[in-house]
This record gives structure tokens, sequence and C-alpha cells, in this order.
């Protein structure tokens, strides 16, 4: 993808790692951008479909091979203490059950703010994601310690509501404190070529978030994956979801199977990539889902240094989201301090 954009009238600040954070844009400035990129100033949904049925087609055979190429890439010893680390501080802590009661989301945030008890040089998750009706819960329990937290929304998992219901799912969790938002898209829209509405429904929700009191919430946009059948669909909904102003773009629910593969995962790390270059925008991936070993969570540091590159090693830019993938990490954690493998009893089970 090799897409420009014509000279930008706007100049929000800059992120660290190189490029605008894009939370840091107004709405015109997000419009201004997806003007530009898509060369239509009503982005209409004709407009929308021309430029996303444009996008270059995916080679699915191709890129299952550069997967599983960057996938047998291995890190030096020396480097595996750095990528355990890493793996913890881009960590989503999450549970997302129809189950969970306060008492859990409290276990969770335990095991956020100590991760492994008696390594005070352990790091800590980047946030605990729960359900909106658990965000107060959350915060409490977590009090001033520097871990966000992220809240599904907009009708978590299937999206099947209206807007007024999915936004008031979003106001309620923002108004509760939420940092982070996990919005998932509505695939039906999608996949009957009803990009305005999905658009349309991405930039509210946005709206939302922006207007949270001290900083804006983060949004990550779902595509559920799993759902959209096609490569060419997951980059249709990565360009669609960007175009409309999220922070990141995100795999799955992990309600869906498959939930985050290696494969989606290099393809969405192109498109933000992509669209760093041709907007400025550094938009962030969350792959979710099925990522259960540290070894496994290593293939994907390595597939983000070497397809979008080094600014996205950051937690600013990568997440993993995942409830289990922490305690196969404290154990090689411990392994490379001691030389011996912990039984399952040294970690805690939530």
């Amino acid at each position: 993808m090799t897409a420009t954009s014509p000279a930008r009238s706007t100049t929000p600040a800059r992120s660290t790692s190189g490029g605008t954070h894009p939370a840091a844009r107004t709405a015109d400035q997000v419009a201004a951008d997806a003007t530009a990129v898509v060369g239509s100033a009503d982005l209409s949904n004709r407009a929308l479909r021309t430029f996303l049925h444009g996008l270059p087609g995916v080679d699915q055979v191709g890129l299952d091979g550069r997967a599983a190429v960057l996938g047998t890439r291995s890190i030096k010893t020396t480097s595996k203490a750095w990528a355990l680390d890493t793996i913890i501080t881009m960590t989503d802590l999450t549970t997302l059950e129809g189950a969970d009661t306060p008492g859990r989301v409290r276990s969770l945030v335990a095991k956020a703010l100590t991760p492994e008890p008696g390594d005070p040089s352990c790091p800590r998750p980047a946030a605990v994601c729960v359900y909106g009706d658990m965000v107060t819960v959350a915060k409490q329990a977590l009090g001033s310690a520097p871990i966000n937290v992220a809240a599904v929304a907009t009708a978590f998992p299937a999206g099947r509501a209206g807007r007024t219901a999915r936004l008031a799912d979003t106001t309620d969790a923002v108004e509760a404190g939420a940092e982070e938002i996990d919005m998932v898209i509505d695939r039906g829209a999608f996949l009957s070529g009803d990009y305005r509405k999905v658009y349309d429904d991405i930039i509210a929700v946005r709206e939302i978030c922006q207007q949270r009191a001290g900083e804006p919430a983060h949004l990550k946009v779902i595509l559920e994956t799993g759902e959209l059948a096609t490569a060419d669909n997951v980059c249709r909904a990565s360009w669609l979801s960007m175009l409309a102003g999220a922070d990141f773009i995100k795999t799955s629910t992990g309600k869906v199977s498959p939930a985050a593969t290696l494969p989606v995962t290099v393809l969405m790390l192109e498109a933000v990539r992509d669209f760093l270059a041709a907007t400025g925008v550094q938009v962030g991936v969350k792959p979710a889902g099925g990522i259960r070993t540290s070894k496994d969570a290593i293939k994907y540091l390595v597939a983000v240094n070497e397809v979008a590159g080094e600014a996205w090693l950051d937690p600013e830019f990568f997440r993993f989201g995942a409830s289990s993938l922490l305690n196969d990490v404290l154990l090689q954690r411990q392994k490379l301090a001691t030389g011996a493998y912990s039984g399952p009893d040294y970690v805690t089970i939530d």
C-alpha cells in the first residue's frame, strides 16, 4: 500500500514514537484525514466502498507464508527476559464472563497490582479489561495505581443493538471512569456493504470517549476477524476503523473462533504501518483471544518489530488481550531466574 495524502491543514501533537497519536485529534481532524485518504469530501457509502474495494487484494497464501516464517524466528536468550517483561507491560488482563462478580474482578486487580509476589522487579500489565458494570469495582480496587481500566461496550460481544443502546453502554463505562473502551463493529452492516453505518458508529463512540473528564478514553475497535470470512475484509475493516478515528484496531472478542491468529495480526500490522505512511497517524493493534503461551506471544513481538517497526513495541501501540497468558509468562520468568520450572500452583488461577 503506497497511499499518500495531500498536505494536512491540521497539526496535532506528535506521539513519542514518531506518529500522531490518534486520540490527540479533534473530530474535524479525523474527518480531514479520512477525506484526504478516501479522496471524497462527503465520505458517502459509495466513496467508502470505492476506496475500500480499491485497496490491493490480499494474497492469503503469501500472508500465511510470511506469518509462518516470522513464527520460526527465535530471539537470543539474553533478550528473552526483556521480551517476557515487555509482554506483561503490553497485556490487558481480562475477565469477560457472564459469571463475573465483584470478588472476581478484585482478584484480577490484585494480580495486576502484584503479578509476582516477592519480586518487585516484575512489571505490571497495561490494563485490566472488564464489562462496563464492573468498571467502578476495578477503579476502586486499583486506587491510584498506574494501570488503566478498559471496558467492553457497544453490546459486546455480538454488537446486536441499536445505536442508542450501544452509545448508552459506552457512556456508562466512560462516566464510571474507564480509560479505554473496546467497542465491537456491526459485522452485519459491514458484511452487507453498509460501510457508512460502521463509520458513523465508530465516530459516535469516539465522540463519547473524547468527552471523558481529564483525558479522552482511548478507543479500541474490535473487528471480530473470525466472522469477516476473508483477509480482504479484514484489511477493509482495519482501514475503515482507522478512517473513523480508532486508537487501536483489535482482532477479536475472544468469544468467536478463530480469534487472534498470527497471519491476521500481520495483516493488521501492515494496515497500521501503511496508515501511518498515508496520514502521519500511528494506530495501535491488539490481538485478543487464544494467545496463551509466552512462546506464542514472542512470535507476535517479532512480527510487530519486522512488519510495523520498533515504534509499535510500546503498550501505547500494541497490546495482548488475554486471561491466561500472564501465568505462562510468570512461569517463564521464574525459570530464567532459577533455572527450574515451577508447578502450576506457583501462579494464581485468576
